[in-house]
Order: C-alpha cells, then sequence, then structure tokens
C-alpha cells in the first residue's frame, strides 16, 4: 500500500503491485476447484453419516432441505466451505491479501459487523411477528441445533459476502472502474446463483443491490454480512420452531411484503449509518490478516 489512507473498496484491488487485470480470473478458478475438493469431502463425511442416497435428496430437494435439521447443517457447510476456498486461492495467486476482500480498511472489523446486527435483528423481528398467521412447519427446536445455527448460519452468510461482495464487487469495479456497473453486475450474479422462482428472484435482486450499497458506502463488508446474517438466521430459526417453511417457490403476496420490508430497514441503516460512525470506521485490532 502506498499510504494509510483508507481505500474505495471496490477499486481496493488496484491498489496493490501485484495487481493484474486478469489474477481475479485465476482466484475464480481457483476458488472453484477447491470448492469441488471441500465439497466432494463434505458429501462423503455426511454420505458416510446418512447414506448417499439421503444426501443426493438433500441435494435435490434445494432450500426445502433447510427445513429438516440435517439439511440446513448440511447446505451451511457448503457454504461455508467458500472462504477456505477463497482463502486458498488467494495465497495461491498472491495477487493481494486474503484481509482486503473483506475491507479496505485493514481487514474484517468485527465490532462494525456485530453493532450492525442490532437494527436488522429488532426490525427482522418485528416485521415477522406481525407476519406470522398460519403456521404451517414442524417444531424441530433442539438446543443442539439452536447452537449450531448460531455459528454455522452467521459464517455462511460472511462466506457469501466474500466471494459476492468481496471478490466479484472488487472484480468488476477494477475492471470496469464504474462502481455502479459493478453494484448491477454482482447483484444479478448473486441473483442468479440463488435457486428461487421468478417472483422469489426479485426479492434475492433487490437484496443484492442494498447489500452491495452498504459495502459501497462502509469500504467493507462487515454491514452487508450482518444484514445478511440476520435475515438467514431468523428464517432458519423461523424453520426451527415450524413457523415458516423455507421453499424455493415463494408466491407474489409474501415477496411483495418483504420487498417492502427491505426497502425500509435500508433507509433507517442508511440514516443511522449517515448519523453515526459506520461509514468512518477504522481497522479493528482484532482483524483478520
Amino acid at each position: 500500500m502506498v499510504n494509510n489512507k483508507i481505500q474505495e473498496f471496490v477499486t481496493f484491488p488496484k491498489t496493490f503491485e501485484n495487481y493484474k487485470w486478469y489474477k481475479p480470473i485465476l482466484v475464480m478458478i481457483l476458488t472453484l476447484i477447491m470448492l469441488g475438493i471441500f465439497g466432494s469431502i463434505l458429501m462423503l463425511v455426511f454420505s458416510g453419516l446418512y447414506g448417499w442416497d439421503f444426501v443426493l435428496s438433500l441435494s435435490r430437494r434445494s432450500y426445502e432441505a433447510m427445513n429438516t435439521e440435517v439439511g440446513q447443517i448440511f447446505m451451511d457447510f457448503g457454504v461455508i466451505l467458500l472462504i477456505p476456498s477463497l482463502y486458498v486461492a488467494s495465497k495461491i495467486v498472491k495477487d493481494r491479501p486474503f484481509s482486503s476482500y473483506s475491507s479496505s480498511r485493514g481487514g474484517f472489523n468485527y465490532r462494525l459487523y456485530f453493532k450492525a446486527l442490532v437494527i436488522p435483528l429488532i426490525m427482522y423481528i418485528i416485521f415477522e411477528a406481525l407476519a406470522i398467521k398460519n403456521p404451517n412447519g414442524i417444531n424441530h427446536f433442539t438446543v443442539p441445533f439452536l447452537i449450531l445455527c448460531l455459528i454455522l448460519v452467521p459464517l455462511q452468510c460472511i462466506a457469501e459476502e466474500y466471494i459476492f461482495r468481496g471478490l466479484l464487487f472488487q472484480t468488476f469495479g477494477s475492471w470496469f472502474n464504474i462502481p455502479v456497473l459493478a453494484l448491477i453486475i454482482q447483484a444479478i450474479i448473486f441473483t442468479v446463483t440463488h435457486g428461487y422462482n421468478s417472483i422469489g428472484l426479485i426479492e434475492v435482486f433487490v437484496s443484492g443491490l442494498f447489500l452491495g450499497f452498504m459495502t459501497l458506502k462502509t469500504n467493507g463488508i462487515e454491514v452487508s454480512s450482518a444484514w445478511h446474517t440476520v435475515n438467514n438466521l431468523i428464517s432458519a430459526l423461523m424453520a426451527m420452531f415450524g413457523l415458516e417453511m423455507t421453499t424455493s417457490s415463494p408466491t407474489l403476496g409474501s415477496v411483495a411484503p418483504f420487498v417492502a420490508f427491505q426497502v425500509i430497514l435500508f433507509v433507517v441503516m442508511y440514516f443511522v449509518g449517515n448519523k453515526t460512525s459506520w461509514f468512518g470506521e477504522i481497522e479493528d485490532e482484532h482483524s483478520i490478516e
């Protein structure tokens, strides 16, 4: 780095001496290769515990598999593996530090992440309390499963943020040097990688735009990771208590209110962020290097 001034996150890769436009492509390829290797190991472990037929059935059931304990755990681990996959890829290519994928402020700021959990958590609880009408799930709450969800879901969400709001957002930002264009492209890719129906994909696209914007404004993925964490954690808990069923085919009646809620949450987060030090956070001494 040339100086200690906080750089713009979306074009941050270009500030490193070893940066070349094609190196992110190498990182992406190697990340997918490592994900394939780690994912195969994960499937072997689960197949040893539950059998191949069961594991394959989980893969075919898409988001519906997350209505069961094993399905939730399997799906979470599958996404979490993106973190070590990206880490190994970045170490092989050696174009920039792994910490640069999380922020341009010196790594992942845990203090900012936990602070950013508060507002989404409060608002999601209120929204879900008002939205519950006729619970259609099966209560499968257990203390061990709750503990696993509290550990795995945040890691799963942070892993997605490393890839979509980290690797991809920064890659397109560095290539085109047009933040708005990079914002839209990463949101589109984020959308098409989710296996929802066309109505559900609208919701995902809106989420991708808002999460990307928060990343752009805060020069890091901590706030978007917190928002993402609350969204997925609340969904997992609702399914656990049988209050909702996770589905890959949501209806317009369920998506429209949620999109409106996201808009309100975005406005609140942006307003509070501007009134506090969120957008001016500096690196934490406990950052990931």
